[in-house]
């Protein structure tokens, strides 16, 4: 018997009785924490050990710790970065290069110390002038040729801390105008740009265990969908990109997408993805989720197994020196 499609998030800082129990029912592949669930080093690794031990085995535990913008533990209990576009605007490549991997590292064993096995980076959506700012204010650069040469400082980096990467948003969202918790962006870009620019960092990274959707309406492959729930567009991450890798939606809560969670988790599967994200659902919403969500079977199922082993193997470092070095290089971590 094998894992629900499903990756949940929890309440609060701990695991109560209740919710501990619905969780072993409900039996989901992963959990994703949030701010919420991040206080102490020492509550996170006994709440990740609660995870675990409610379904019964050592699954995947997530987070969204870019750095910058978006980061779920913070500090003063943990480091503070600087957001990306300043950082990239205010040092030369080389810099920012060299303070990317450093930050990278660090966060890596930050999550490591915590038992958070997997982050939802790198961010490989390419920054145009009327990228949206919940892109924009988090995106690696504005070439495909910078995506890639940072999205491979990140990956190589979190790898060397034993934390799995997860590849986002794809097949692009760098051309979207509007924000996906709120709104559903369309791009009307033709298919040919779309291949060029948009698609070629993750093309760059098609190998990687993971990856992520985006809840955009690409035109040029489907005018109705959104990518998260396009059979034309998994398509295209498939065989255009090339990713052979565990695909899992972007979280299904978003205002992008319409209907209940079950009309929002059986669109995305039967678009063809592996895996539902329903993070910040409420009980009734899980349970809606859950009744159109299987169990992992088939080529889901041999890829999930790739992703758990992409995990581990964490290579000796010195945070100290990491850290001292990162603020000597950009003074990033002492202002955010």
């Amino acid at each position: 018997m094998s894992a629900r499609a499903i990756i949940f998030g929890c309440s609060g800082p701990a695991l109560g009785a209740e919710e501990s129990a619905f969780l072993r029912d409900a039996d989901p592949w992963g959990f994703c924490l949030f701010a919420r669930n991040c206080e102490t080093p020492d509550q996170m690794r006994r709440l990740t050990d609660a995870l675990r031990e409610a379904v019964g085995r050592d699954c995947p535990v997530l987070i969204d710790q870019e750095g910058g913008r978006v980061q779920r533990m913070r500090g003063p209990v943990w480091r503070d970065f600087m957001w990306t576009p300043k950082l990239r605007a205010g040092f030369a490549a080389e810099a920012v290069d060299e303070a990317l991997a450093l930050r990278f590292r660090l966060i890596a064993h930050e999550l490591a110390e915590v038992g958070v096995d997997v982050n939802a980076m790198p961010l490989l959506d390419v920054a145009r002038p009327e990228t949206d700012p919940i892109i924009a204010d988090r995106a690696l650069g504005a070439t495909p040729e910078e995506v890639i040469r940072r999205g491979r400082i990140a990956v190589e980096a979190l790898g060397a801390g034993g934390v799995a990467p997860i590849l986002k948003h794809m097949p692009g969202q760098g051309r979207a105008t509007g924000d996906t918790h709120t709104d559903l962006p369309r791009v009307a870009a033709p298919l040919e740009a779309l291949r060029e620019t948009d698609f070629a960092p993750f093309r760059a990274f098609a190998d990687l265990a993971m990856g992520m959707t985006g809840h955009m309406v690409l035109e040029a492959l489907d005018p109705d969908a959104p990518a998260t729930q396009s059979a034309a567009c998994i398509r295209a991450i498939r065989e255009d990109i090339g990713f052979g890798g565990l695909l899992m939606t972007d979280d299904l809560g978003m205002d992008a997408l319409a209907g209940t969670p079950a009309d929002r988790s059986a669109a995305a599967l039967a678009a063809g993805c592996d895996v539902i994200l329903h993070c910040n659902a409420t009980r009734d919403e899980a349970i809606s989720s859950l009744s159109v969500v299987p169990e992992l079977s088939g080529a889901a199922l041999s890829r999930a197994e790739v992703a758990l082993a992409a995990r581990g193997g964490a290579q000796d470092f010195d945070p100290a020196e990491a850290d001292a070095r990162l603020k000597a290089l950009t003074g990033e971590g002492a202002d955010a």
